[in-house]
């Protein structure tokens, strides 16, 4: 890799490494001193034009006049939002957090380019006066630039409070704060400033795009079974365009908010080609597997970020949709009509990128049990993307921006851990009090690669203290899932990538001969915290099957064993005591290697 294109500290091991002597040190610098220059101006900007789709992939103009636009992005694990606020004005640019709106109270950060180099201060307001500079600084300053008459400033903090003077950045809408000056001289902003109100953590944008419509797929006058659950499938045809379109909302259409549970609905492969409805499950139906869109209940509508959309029409149209909707009547009403589905809203002004969702986790199917009296109990579903080109001939890494989890009525947390080479990286998603009443797709706060090779373990927890019965994986509300609906780009003909335990290898190691014995012994078995703990840990230890499908239900299996989810610590409070670039050190290193050798 040529070393201009090398990070800070990347650079500066090279220059160690490969220029040991002082003679071969000098003699380098001595015909690198203008590329060094160079380098510490590229590093000046932080390479913003490659990191900030994936870094920052939310935006909005916090004023009417387009004058002022605040991008972020954020890792609720790590605990850190990041910034980018661009201004239309060469002098200083204060933004910040405010209880009410206005200036008492408020978290501030102010910062510009001016005669004397940057500058950038933590502050906050006790009244309308210059905001105070907070004892301990916080804020993290990345890069600050100005040119063309606008100002750019990138910087970082942690999302809770670190100290009596910052506000914590929460999952409500936020009263968000800006201002600035003409000049560096930080005085009265007079007109110059402005609210706006944003939940940066569960942001959902509204975009309207030109030349956009929108269609429905939903049930018709459809009469609800008296059972408590039924999932009912109808395969249709969308509508038909002559160039592709992108879908860019998805959002439920719901009749009977207390029968319907979620909604799904699938592309089916080119083998299907008539329209049919019966109970899911049940016929051809079963054929249609590549998740399209997702909604659960308490969930709402979902927007695409901007350089994404679901692909409909032109060389993916002529396809069947499967529409699933999982009715669950508790009172077992009899007579109930139905008319519940999802509209889409679409463009013909196409993304960058299509779209596309893939499900993960634990394959549903009753071969697996959760015991009863469980406080804690742990299942796992493991996807191993290494699989992947052995059902695609293009295959490439997923860029993941949101994610929907599901369980059912004992779910109470999900992990999804990311590995790669062996060892956990991050997680890709994570709620720690899942609410099987509220469901609903979220964005991870920034895009995440998944790389080829990698695997991705889905965690689930369950508590059953009030069952005494065995609960069983499968469809029923009272069954159990492990499942995580991933959203990303560019799409992949997939479908699934998930994994099961192997069932004759558990029975084997619990002392069965066969899958008969092995449920007599699963029913018959006293569980208490040790047997349910002992069985947790024989799940876990033994062989799994993984399945890789694509959208033609092709499918690779293999098998692979769970690996170890840790938890990865939250960031502690970032400091934004000034540190002196890698790169400035280098220069000043060459500088004295020089005068040194005259």
């Amino acid at each position: 890799m040529p070393w201009l294109f090398l990070t800070t500290e990347q650079f500066h091991v090279h220059c160690l490494l490969k220029h040991r002597t002082k003679t071969r040190f000098v003699r380098f610098c001595k015909g690198n001193m203008g590329t060094l220059s160079l380098v510490l101006l590229l590093l000046s900007v932080q390479w913003s034009w490659a990191q900030e789709d994936p870094l920052l992939p939310f935006s909005e103009h916090l004023d009417p006049e387009h004058k002022v636009r605040l991008k972020w992005g954020f890792d609720e694990i790590q605990g850190t939002i990041l910034f980018e606020l661009t201004v239309n004005t060469s002098g200083w640019v204060g933004f910040g957090f405010s209880p009410k709106g206005g200036m008492t109270g408020a978290d501030i950060v102010i910062g510009g380019v001016g005669p004397e180099g940057r500058y950038f201060t933590d502050r906050h307001a006790v009244g309308k006066s210059m905001p105070l500079v907070d004892q301990q600084q916080n804020y993290k300053l990345l890069s600050l630039t100005e040119s063309d008459g606008k100002t750019v400033m990138k910087f970082q903090r942690s999302i809770g409070s670190c100290d009596e003077n910052d506000l914590p950045i929460t999952n409500l809408p936020m009263k968000l704060i800006y201002a600035y000056g003409q000049t560096d001289d930080i005085t009265y902003h007079t007109n110059r400033r402005g609210t706006k109100e944003l939940n940066l953590l569960k942001y959902m944008p509204r975009v309207n795009p030109p030349n956009s419509n929108f269609f429905d797929i939903t049930m018709v006058n459809f009469t609800v079974p008296a059972n408590q659950t039924h999932y009912h499938c109808k395969i249709v045809r969308a509508p038909t365009f002559d160039r592709k379109q992108h879908i860019y909302r998805t959002e439920p259409v719901i009749t009977n908010p207390d029968l319907v549970h979620h909604l799904l609905l699938y592309r089916c492969p080119p083998s299907v080609t008539e329209p049919f409805e019966a109970e899911c499950y049940t016929g051809v139906d079963r054929e249609c597997m590549e998740t399209v869109a997702v909604w659960g209940v308490g969930g709402g509508a979902f927007e695409f970020p901007e350089v994404a959309g679901l692909p409909i029409g032109g060389n993916v149209g002529g396809f069947l949709y499967r529409l699933e909707v999982h009715y669950n009547n508790v009172n077992k009403s009899a007579g109930r009509v139905d008319n519940s589905g999802l509209r889409f809203y679409y463009t013909s002004d196409l993304r960058q990128h299509d779209a596309a969702v893939l499900m993960t986790g634990l394959a549903v199917a009753p071969g697996y049990a959760i015991p009863p009296k469980a406080r804690s109990f742990l299942t796992y579903g493991l996807c191993d993307t290494a699989y992947i080109p052995e059902v695609l001939e293009t295959p490439h890494d997923l860029q993941v921006f949101s994610v929907m989890l599901h369980t059912h009525l004992a779910g109470r947390k999900v992990r999804v851990g990311h590995f790669r080479g062996g060892k956990q990286i991050d997680f890709l998603a994570v709620d720690e009090n899942y609410d099987f009443e509220y469901q609903e797709v979220t964005n991870l706060g920034k895009t995440k690669t998944v790389k080829l090779g990698d695997k991705l373990l889905v965690e689930c927890t369950y508590n059953t203290e009030n069952r005494s019965t065995l609960t069983w994986g499968g469809f029923s509300t009272s069954d159990e899932m492990c499942l995580a609906f991933l959203f990303y780009y560019p799409a992949m003909n997939l479908s699934t990538c998930v994994s099961f335990p192997d069932v004759t290898s558990l029975g084997s190691v619990m002392g069965a001969n066969d899958t008969a014995t092995w449920v007599n012994m699963m029913f018959m078995k006293t569980w208490n915290d040790m047997s349910i703990n002992q069985y947790q840990q024989t799940l876990k230890r033994i062989d799994q099957f993984v399945f890789v499908t694509n959208s033609n239900n092709n499918e690779s299996y293999s098998k692979g064993t769970l690996p170890d989810l840790s938890v990865i610590p939250s960031a502690p409070c970032r400091s934004g005591c000034a540190t002196k670039s890698l790169a400035l050190l280098l220069l000043l290193l060459c500088l004295a290697a020089q005068w040194a050798s005259l």
